[in-house]
């Protein structure tokens, strides 16, 4: 049987396992296509056009016909249309959104740029890494304090804006984080790991 969603992407991506995360979440059995970002098949014809900026991740819904891109979008696309994780009602939606904005301005470059250095994927100087490194500080505190008052970002249950954080914080040590600083964080994310479905970051195949 053809499964609604697939999901293209590459294992080290920390968007593509937002998508997949949610997608295990909600409980959704999905295809996933690897691709081969050193060999350039991100950049070949058939894949931009499913993703006109030419990175992962993509999905595409058999359902609807839409190939769509961006994480985030992809977040929101995946709540409307399944009806969960959306947030409790207006405000909560717009919450949520406001968090998935926070978390590309202030987080996510940070704590992914710190690990693609780590990695040898890319290269910066010292100052440039410092500079990272306190503005990712900077943000976990931010992220601490709002998690030391409440369990979840967006109101009383999780929702795809702690789905969306938690694809950036899960991969903070391998950027070399000491996330036992914050242990309003880390409470978290054990209730993220215990909700039913969770993926772990190793669940996505590596080819």
């Amino acid at each position: 049987m053809t499964k609604r969603f697939t999901l293209h992407g590459f294992w080290l991506s920390g968007p593509t396992y937002k998508v997949g995360l949610m997608l295990s979440l909600c409980g959704e059995d999905f295809a996933y296509h690897s691709l081969n970002l050193r060999a350039g098949e991100h950049k070949s014809p058939a894949f931009l056009a499913k993703n006109r900026f030419g990175q992962v991740p993509a999905l595409d819904d058999a359902k609807t016909g839409l190939s769509l891109c961006q994480s985030a979008a992809i977040l929101e696309y995946l709540a409307a249309e399944l009806g969960k994780f959306q947030g409790e009602g207006a405000a909560g939606a717009a919450r949520a959104r406001e968090w998935m904005f926070w978390d590309f301005d202030r987080l996510a470059g940070p704590i992914y740029r710190s690990r693609a250095q780590r990695f040898g994927i890319r290269a910066f100087n010292q100052p440039i890494m410092e500079m990272y490194w306190a503005e990712g500080n900077a943000a976990l505190k931010v992220l601490e304090e709002a998690l030391a008052a409440s369990d979840w970002l967006a109101g009383q249950a999780p929702s795809i804006a702690d789905i969306d954080v938690y694809g950036v914080v899960a991969y903070a040590p391998q950027a070399g984080f000491n996330l036992k600083a914050y242990p309003a964080i880390g409470a978290w994310m054990a209730r993220m790991e215990a909700l039913p479905g969770f993926l772990p970051t190793t669940g996505l195949p590596q080819a």
